[in-house]
Formats: C-alpha cells, sequence, structure tokens
C-alpha cells in the first residue's frame, strides 16, 4: 500500500555520544522547533509504514520543524552499555545533543505518554532552553504509593508487565488497553507487531517496563516553569486521566484539556485532529516570562568524617595542607561529573548536577581519592527545586540535602529516595535505611545508602 506523505519519508541521521549513536530525523516546515518525545517503544523508520502515523507527523510538520529521536536501547540507535534502559539524566543529554547538532534553540517539547517523564525533567532541569511544554497522556509516577492513591497498585504493575511480555512483539493485545479503537483492525495490529519487534528486543522490553513502574518525576514539577499545556484523553484505561489532573493541579500554570477517546499508545491511533487541534494553538501562542534562577538541580553536600578531632591531633600547618589536597580532588571530581561547585566548607563542599546519577558518581569518586589520602567523608543528595544567587544556593532542596548528609553521622553516601527514584536504570545500587525526620524539614523522609557502582 503507497500511501502519499506531505513529508515524504526523512533521512534517518545519527549523532556519536560517549554512550552510544543516536539515530534522529528533522522534518517539516519554517516554524517553530517541536521536540518530539514519545513512549518507550518508537523506531524513527518504522513510523512511515503507518498511514495514521504518516497523517500525524504530516500535521505536526505543518506547524514546524519537527525533531524526532529515538532514545538509547529503542529502535535505530545503539543500546545502552551499562544497563538496557539509561536513566533518565542520560536520555537528557542525548536529546539535548541532538539539538545543538540541527541548531535547534527554545524548541517546544512534546512529552507523549512515557516520554512526558524525559520532557518534564528536561524542563524542569533547564527552564532557558525549553520555554513551552506539551504534555500529552503523560504521567509522573505510575506506582501508587504514600499520598499517591491514583497510581496503580504492586499487584496491578506486576500483571501488567506480564501481560505486556507475553505480548510483545507477538500478538499485540496491549491495543486493547491503550488503542481501543483499532485494536481489532487487522492490518494496523500487524503492523503493530512489527513495530514492537522493531522497537524493543524482549529483553529491552522488560526493563522499560520495570523503569516505567519505578521512575518518579514527582519533585521535578514545582521547577517546570515552561508554559505547559496538557492534553488528556478522558476513557483512556492505562493513561488515565486522574494522572492529567495531577499534572495540570502542580505545574504552575498549567492549563488542563481533557478530550474525548481512549487511545494513548500509538499516539497517533484514532481521531487525532482534536490533539493537534489544541498543540496548534498552543504552539502559534505567546510565551510567558520565565525566571532563570529557579531550576531543578541535584544537590550535594560532603563534610569530613571527625575533622575537628582530626585537626588537633595533626596541628593547623599540616592540616591546611591536607584541606588544600581535600579541595583540589573535590573540584577536579566535580569537573569529571559536570557539578557545579556552590561553595567549598572548610571541610566539605556544596555542589549541583543536573542529573542524580552524575552526583552519586561524583560523591563515589570523591570518597575513594579522599580515601586515598586518609579522609574519610560522608555525603548527603537530594534532587529539587533550587534558587541561584549571586554567592550561594537557596531554597528547601539546599536545606534538605544538608539534612540528609546530618543522618551520615558516622560516614557513608546517603540519598533522599527523591534521587533513588530518578536514577532508575543506573548502575547504582541503594540500600534502605528507613524513614528519617529532618530537622527543619516537614515530614517524614526515606533515605537509602549508596552501595555499589
Amino acid at each position: 500500500m503507497t500511501v502519499s506523505s506531505g513529508v515524504g519519508r526523512p533521512d534517518t541521521r545519527f549523532i556519536n555520544t560517549p554512550r552510544g549513536a543516536i539515530g534522529y530525523q528533522v522534518f517539516g516546515s519554517d516554524g517553530p522547533d517541536l521536540v518530539f518525545i514519545t513512549h518507550w517503544l518508537s523506531n524513527v523508520d518504522m513510523y512511515w509504514d503507518e498511514p495514521s502515523a504518516i497523517r500525524y507527523f504530516d500535521r505536526l510538520a505543518s506547524i514546524g520543524r519537527v525533531i524526532l529521536i529515538d532514545k538509547l536501547s529503542t529502535g535505530v540507535s545503539d543500546s545502552h552499555a551499562s544497563s538496557v534502559v539509561p536513566p533518565v539524566e542520560e536520555n537528557m543529554d542525548d536529546v539535548r545533543a541532538v539539538l545543538a547538532e540541527v541548531g535547534s534553540t527554545s524548541p517546544v517539547l512534546i512529552g507523549d505518554a512515557e516520554g512526558g517523564m524525559l520532557a518534564m525533567m528536561l524542563a524542569a532541569t533547564y527552564p532557558d532552553e525549553f520555554p513551552r511544554l506539551i504534555l500529552i497522556n503523560s504521567y509522573a509516577r505510575l506506582k501508587r504509593t504514600e499520598g499517591y492513591a491514583i497510581g496503580a497498585p504492586d499487584g496491578a504493575i506486576e500483571n501488567m508487565k506480564q501481560a505486556w511480555l507475553a505480548q510483545h512483539g507477538s500478538t499485540g493485545d496491549v491495543l486493547f488497553l491503550t488503542a481501543p479503537s483499532v485494536a481489532d483492525d487487522l492490518r494496523f495490529r500487524a503492523w503493530f507487531v512489527r513495530f514492537q519487534r522493531a522497537a524493543q528486543k524482549p529483553r529491552a522490553a522488560a526493563y522499560a517496563v520495570d523503569w516505567i513502574a519505578g521512575t518518579d518525576v514527582r519533585a521535578a514539577l514545582p521547577s517546570i516553569q515552561a508554559d505547559t499545556l496538557v492534553i488528556h484523553r478522558k476513557d483512556a484505561l492505562f493513561h488515565r486521566v486522574e494522572f492529567g489532573r495531577y499534572l495540570a493541579e502542580r505545574i504552575r500554570g498549567a492549563r488542563l484539556e481533557v478530550i474525548d477517546g481512549a487511545d494513548t499508545l500509538p499516539f497517533h491511533a484514532g481521531d487525532v485532529d482534536p490533539v493537534l487541534d489544541l498543540v496548534e494553538e498552543f504552539v502559534t501562542g505567546k510565551t510567558g516570562l520565565r525566571d532563570s534562577s529557579r531550576a531543578l538541580a541535584t544537590v550535594m553536600f560532603t563534610d569530613i568524617v571527625g575533622s575537628t578531632a582530626r585537626a588537633a591531633s595533626m596541628g593547623d600547618e599540616k592540616w591546611m595542607d591536607l584541606l588544600d589536597d581535600h579541595d583540589r580532588i573535590i573540584r577536579k571530581n566535580l569537573e569529571r561529573f559536570r557539578g557545579e561547585e556552590a561553595k567549598m566548607t572548610g571541610d566539605g563542599a556544596v555542589a549541583t548536577f543536573d542529573g542524580p546519577q552524575r552526583a552519586v558518581l561524583c560523591a563515589l569518586a570523591i570518597r575513594e581519592d579522599l580515601a586515598a589520602i586518609g579522609l574519610p567523608i560522608r555525603a548527603g543528595i537530594h534532587t529539587g527545586e533550587i534558587e541561584r544567587r549571586s554567592d550561594d544556593l537557596g531554597g528547601l532542596a539546599v536545606h534538605i540535602a544538608a539534612r540528609v548528609m546530618d543522618a551520615a553521622e558516622t560516614g557513608g553516601i546517603l540519598v533522599s529516595g527523591t534521587v533513588k527514584d530518578l536514577a532508575v536504570g543506573s548502575p547504582i545500587g541503594f540500600q534502605a535505611c528507613g524513614d528519617y525526620d529532618l530537622k527543619g524539614v516537614p515530614g517524614s523522609w526515606s533515605l537509602y545508602e549508596v552501595r555499589a557502582s
């Protein structure tokens, strides 16, 4: 069957990153750039074999220049070297690398389904780079937890995983749950089964389901300053409308549009005109002002264990020489892991990172290097909104990170549950330490000790 497309089949290009080659396509008109980030099933070549996907992208291309990316371990892109599904911060790096390659500045982020989690993290972490955000059938967390009753219980998550893997690349039965309007369309189902196989191998799909169930980006929502449109299908069975309402209520100034239908995955199933009408109307509107001093970041505090007694036993001159080595080692590792020094505290440091995995790996490297010169340390790490001042950091996230470090009284690297949930897919191991009351911070906080990398 030949399908006419206003776009035609775009060329697939690759950009090499430290983690592997990322496949992408660029097509469309001279309007604003639209970065389309969809769910964990993606193959930029296979979309152009399906008429409904071609119609979807033709319409997007009439609005602006579309940038379509296969994330690592998906579609035409390389597999991730150390884990099947990379942590979200590495996906963020890859998206920004593609944007730099094609000369895209201030694009509109379109996060579809699970792709919305990556889009939200990008908008929260880099507010100056991403002024507009569209979330379509997205959510911040899938699994139920305290204070998040709309999530799915553990048993339902496990049943979903087993059912999904049983049909992956073979029957396409998941369409009855995620795209019921085309579930009985034999031609569409045949394409979707091939698409699943081309998007992810079975083992990668299993990891992807675990990533989806374990990732939690709720901490990013208060830091999103982008003009935000939340679009959600009213009758969706998997990407339920309660998820969209939760996002709209917690992203400042977000506008929620609930539309008829139940199709969420694939994104081009059923009647997509209502979705694309809202996208077009939003993209051609105006952008508000953002406060560039506020952003989502991961904060790391470090401190030498027993520094006072050590200084007294060594004497001032030798102690100061050792502190010089301490500062040099910390700055070397901050540069290595893209950390930004906030300040040195005499026997420790405060730094920020644009991803939790880098912060944890930096703390591990600092601990190892300082142990080699006889300096044991403790560290505390938390991800949240910060406020950058002329010569200091502010915001609740800074206080929480400091209190997390305080909890490691005799040493070790402790992180908040927020850091653990954002590091899904990382090779880092975490051991639960229990719930803590952090001085001056409301509520009880689950803390975890970094055990391995």
